[in-house]
């Protein structure tokens, strides 16, 4: 080896071992909270509503949304936000809007930022008529002390978590976040993700489930249907634990099919390679279920 390149490379691993003694240091006295590396400034603000509502409609980007209840009598609007990129709320046409109002110029947008937008609304009343919300990257939190007649969120890596009665239509579209949905009732249910998983847990619904995923798995626990579950997927699992439909009907490619039902089907099996295990009733609701290479296992409670 030339010296010159042996010089080089001394040079080279002391710069190595220095920015890592830099960094280290730094994130010591920092107590390695990467948020204050950020170059972006970040501050709280909050907003007092105190017009009445019934719909709610929410457009941001990046920001984590939660609802909780308060005693007041208005609603008001808590956000941690980049000073740049504020939020604003106000109620149009019996209609809380909450959306960004971005001031940033070209070079605002670089630098180092590890913070993340977290907005919460307390909310003076439990039942409202509509909620929407459009969010990219920011998740969705809704306790159960709130109802809604409608219920829409499309996201893209979103994950969502609604506790919330719905009496009319819930609508989520995200694409790789997740979905769960726990105790409570629904009138009408649809729920469309690309890799994200869904999980149903202990709900009633009114009308139709229909859910559609391509490599997310669908779990299904103490969900009773009184209409339709129509389920698809393409490599997904689906699994019933203790859940029922009065029709159902099942769609995947490599995903498998398993679970437990509550009451007697009768089974249509489609599949190319995949093993089949189903009761031989024939009373009950149709249950079809096509696969190419999953294997299907269903039992029925006794």
């Amino acid at each position: 080896m030339r010296l010159t390149t042996k010089i080089w490379l001394i040079v080279a691993t002391i710069l190595v071992v220095v920015g890592t003694g830099v960094f280290v240091g730094s994130m010591t006295a920092y107590n390695w909270d990467f948020e204050k590396l950020s170059t972006n400034k970040y501050v709280t603000n909050s907003y007092e509503i105190k017009e009445n509502f019934n719909n709610i409609s929410i457009s941001v980007d990046t920001t984590d949304v939660e609802f909780l209840p308060t005693e007041e009598n208005f609603c008001s609007v808590t956000v941690f936000e980049d000073e740049n990129e504020k939020h604003t709320a106000s109620v149009e046409n019996d209609t809380l809007i909450i959306k960004i109002k971005d001031t940033k110029k070209w070079h605002d947008h670089i630098g180092i930022n590890f913070s993340t937008p977290k907005m919460t609304v307390f909310l003076p009343k439990n039942d409202y008529r509509s909620l929407f919300i459009e969010n990219d990257t920011g998740d969705v939190n809704i306790p159960k002390d709130f109802s809604f007649e409608n219920l829409k969120i499309e996201g893209e890596t979103s994950d969502v978590k609604s506790l919330a009665s719905v009496s009319k239509d819930m609508e989520i579209k995200v694409s790789t976040g997740d979905v769960n949905i726990d105790s409570t009732s629904i009138g009408e249910l649809r729920l469309t993700t690309s890799t994200g998983d869904v999980k149903l847990n202990s709900i009633n619904v009114y009308e139709d489930v229909d859910i559609k995923t391509d490599t997310g798995s669908v779990t299904l626990k103490n969900v009773i249907a009184t209409g339709k579950l129509n389920l698809t997927t393409s490599t997904g699992d689906v699994t019933f634990l203790y859940s029922d439909g009065n029709e159902i009907f099942v769609t995947t490619s490599t995903g498998d099919v398993s679970g437990t039902l509550l009451t007697e089907k009768v089974f249509i099996t489609e599949t190319s390679t995949g093993d089949v295990s189903v009761p031989k009733t024939l009373t009950g609701g149709l249950f079809k279920i096509k696969t190419s290479t999953g294997d299907i296992t269903i039992n029925v409670v006794k």
